[in-house]
């Protein structure tokens, strides 16, 4: 009776048993021919982003969902393999996709422990989960998953499905693969990852989130020490590795990924371009651009603008705290009021946000994001000196507690207070040769203001266009030496095209009959409105297109000789270009070649050259002859602070508009041009006094300081058909000898003082000019 009463239920379990296989070899026969295709695996065409380099080929943009760098397996070093299979699926290269051991092994451990603690999806799974299906647990989804793991196994090799699953995994910080994740995590390609580096990293792919080491760094450090010990287990590392690595401090970069240089106006304008060719491909493709962008160069605009915008904007004032925060708002947890502030809060590069704690007049205790509390005394307190404990309750600039203020280190390594400025400013500096953009800022902060000031903001550029309309006037007969009268003027309506208008010199002096080449020095505002007068509107108008302006920007009517019309700062450069090389017109490029992720050339680009087969747009002569007058702006001019560099090829021109609105200084050197500009976003006055000479010009003297620092001096080659003479100073007519050295056209040489003699007219100028020619 016994027997058979065991008799039946074994029969039953086996013949249930029997039953259960067959109808899954059914179910797998009936779902294995509708599993998706392998051609996503077989033909692997990984999401890589966009990435934009500078001319030495360093990283400066990144644009794509997934960061990934994709490596082939013989890359990726022995010890992070040992660690990936430690971590995840110990007998890979042992099973056919599915662990049989591995399942029983993992629902032992499940059942032991009360509770999921151990998985056992192999590597294959992984893929096949990754690339074809979702996570959703269900019994469907992890049938589908074997199947698909088995059919992996029959058509890829070991190597190539561990190549994949490498590539492929996400592992945070919006990295997906090693590669990736060695640069995010540790700022390291991947082959130079230590072991316990590579540990941490293979502690990843079971939760990203929960072992992130930038965010639950010791969560992260349990994970590792787990993969470190199975290293162990399985006698990839010694006992005493073990004990070693376990000691092994992980520097783990804290900043989210960080490029070579600060480059996000140039990326961002390499992305529009590439999006313009390729659509959303751009994001996925793995275009690489190479740029035109140096890095010394870079680094040099960008620190120079920041710092002199900085100290513009602590010669008028401190606005006050940016908000108040109630430190009170958590109770006793001030530690979470604070992080929660700050959290929204951006810093902007070195200058960062912090929250006021204790205030008095000689010390302020601020807190940082992250819980670092930093003390600010002394000169730190210069801009907000008068704000500390003040008496006066209705002054909202006063600074207490809870006040959010910006602090940065000064040169002194010591913190100060400080804000971040309202104005604007932008940088572009061009090789004058071929019109390769060596650097541009276009604000700023790119965080703060995407607005690209140098290819987008159309500004007036002020006395900074007037060589353009000196140029105008040596093709109509004038010379440097010509006499021309700075006296007052007025004009009504219909000759200015707007309103009565009675111009004025910046400096409210006039000089009375002075040489052109001392009108433009001095920036004489009178003086280059009578030149325009002579030479004509409608010829200035359409002479300025050579330089690459647009004439319905600069409409013909007198106000154009100070610089009334339109321009941005990437138009100024290409229109200093042509007196920088000597005549020619060249067209701005940052873009060098553009490749596929195989390195394959999609674009290189072609540039013209100057004096090879770019288009001459003014004579040689003419080019000359600016050049050396705007040697003088430098030399004994608006813009002699620049001699402070110690140079004698430098030339360039201020610029200032109306009410201080906005501030130039456009220079050159022979091989590069550079162009500094300022101003708010919304038109308003920098201040009084605020010229291109003090706002913009130390802009660019500190960073031609650096860029050409190791450029040797350039002489200024004489073409021919250039003649040098001397000159009466006060008459600029020639004199026989001691007078002032000057440059002609051979065909333009003014006649001998002897010859001729005449009596300035202290006001008709244009009279005189009449005469002498």
């Amino acid at each position: 009776m016994l027997t058979r009463w065991l008799y039946y239920p074994i029969i039953a379990f086996f013949g249930l048993g029997i039953i259960g296989v067959l109808l899954i070899g059914f179910t797998a026969l009936v779902t294995f021919p509708s599993l998706p295709s392998l051609d996503a695996l077989t033909n692997y065409q990984p999401k890589i982003p966009l990435r934009v380099y500078s001319a030495e080929n360093l990283l400066i943009g990144e644009f794509g969902e997934e960061r990934r760098n994709v490596v082939t397996i013989d890359k990726v070093p022995t010890h992070l393999k040992q660690a990936i299979l430690a971590a995840e699926d110990d007998r890979f290269y042992k099973h056919g996709g599915v662990d049989y051991i591995g399942v029983l092994r993992a629902a032992y451990s499940n059942f032991s422990a009360g509770s999921v603690q151990q998985g056992a999806s192999t590597i294959t799974m992984q893929v096949a989960r990754n690339f074809f299906l979702t996570r959703e647990k269900t019994l469907t989804r992890k049938f589908s998953e074997a199947l698909l793991s088995f059919k992996i196994e029959h058509f890829l090799t070991k190597d190539e499905i561990l190549e994949l699953y490498i590539n492929q995994i996400y592992l945070g910080q919006r990295s997906y693969g090693f590669a990736a994740a060695a640069q995010a995590y540790f700022d390291k390609p991947l082959n130079e990852i230590n072991i316990a580096e590579a540990a941490m990293l293979a502690g990843l792919p079971k939760a990203p989130s929960s072992y992130n080491p930038v965010v639950n760094p010791d969560r992260a450090k349990i994970r590792q020490v787990y993969v470190l010990r199975r290293m162990n287990k399985l006698n990839h590392i010694s006992d005493q590795d073990f004990k070693d690595l376990e000691k092994q401090k992980v520097l783990v970069k804290q900043k989210a990924r960080t490029f070579a240089m600060h480059a996000d106006y140039v990326a961002e304008m390499v992305r529009q371009v590439v999006y313009q060719h390729y659509n959303e491909e751009t994001y996925t493709k793995g275009i690489n651009v190479y740029t035109t962008i140096r890095k010394l160069d870079q680094d040099a605009a960008y620190k120079s603008l920041r710092k002199n915008i900085v100290a513009y904007d602590k010669r008028h004032g401190y606005r006050g705290p940016e908000a108040f925060i109630d430190l009170l708002k958590n109770g006793v947890n001030q530690e979470k009021t604070l992080e929660d502030a700050l959290a929204n809060v951006p810093n902007s590069d070195n200058i960062y946000a912090a929250i006021a704690l204790n205030v008095n007049k000689d010390v302020v205790q601020a807190y940082r994001k992250g819980g670092e509390i930093v003390q600010v005394t002394g000169e730190g307190l210069n801009l907000v000196k008068r704000f500390l404990n003040a008496s006066d309750s209705s002054e909202k600039r006063n600074l207490g507690p809870g006040a959010l203020i910006r602090i940065q280190k000064n040169e002194n390594n010591e913190w100060e207070i400080i804000q971040l400025p309202e104005v604007e400013a932008a940088l572009v500096s061009v090789d004058p040769r071929d019109g390769a953009i060596r650097a541009l800022i276009g604000g700023f902060d790119f965080n703060q203001n995407q607005f690209n000031h140098v290819t987008q903001a159309w500004r007036q550029p002020g006395s900074s266009f007037k060589p353009f309309i000196y140029s105008a006037s040596l093709e109509k007969g004038f010379t440097p030496a010509t006499i021309i009268n700075d006296a007052p003027l007025s004009f009504n309506a219909k000759q200015t095209g707007s309103k009565l208008w009675e111009p004025r010199n910046y400096d409210g002096k006039y000089s009375g009959p002075i040489r052109m080449r001392t009108a433009l020095a001095k920036s004489k505002n009178l003086a280059s409105i009578r030149i325009l007068q002579a030479i004509g509107l409608q010829y200035t108008q359409d002479y300025i297109t050579r330089f690459g302006f647009d004439a319905n920007r600069h409409p013909p009517y007198l106000p154009m000789a100070l610089g009334s019309g339109e321009v941005t700062p990437m138009q100024m450069a290409v229109g200093y270009a042509v007196f920088a090389n000597g005549g020619y017109q060249i067209s701005p490029y940052f873009i060098n070649r553009i490749e596929d992720d195989d390195g394959n050339i999609l674009e290189q680009v072609q540039p013209a050259i100057a004096k090879e087969n770019a288009k001459l747009v003014i004579d040689p002569r003419n080019a000359f002859i600016m050049t050396s007058m705007m040697q003088d702006v430098i030399q004994q001019g608006t813009a002699v602070r620049a001699k402070q560099l110690g140079r004698k090829d430098l030339a360039g021109k201020t610029g200032t508009t109306s009410n201080f609105i906005d501030a130039w200084f456009c220079g050159f050197q022979n091989n590069l041009v550079t162009i500094a500009w300022a101003g708010f976003d919304n038109p308003k006055s920098l201040g009084r006094n605020e010229t291109g000479g003090r706002v913009a010009l130390p802009i660019w003297i500190d960073y031609m300081a650096s860029a050409i620092k190791n450029e040797p001096q350039a002489d200024l080659t004489v073409p021919q058909g250039i003649v040098a003479a001397s000159i009466n100073p006060d008459t600029g007519l020639r004199e026989a000898a001691g007078g002032l050295t000057e440059y002609f056209l051979r065909e333009q040489l003014p006649p001998q003082q002897t010859e001729m003699t005449y009596e300035v007219p202290s006001d008709a100028a244009d009279d005189f000019r009449d005469q002498l020619y």
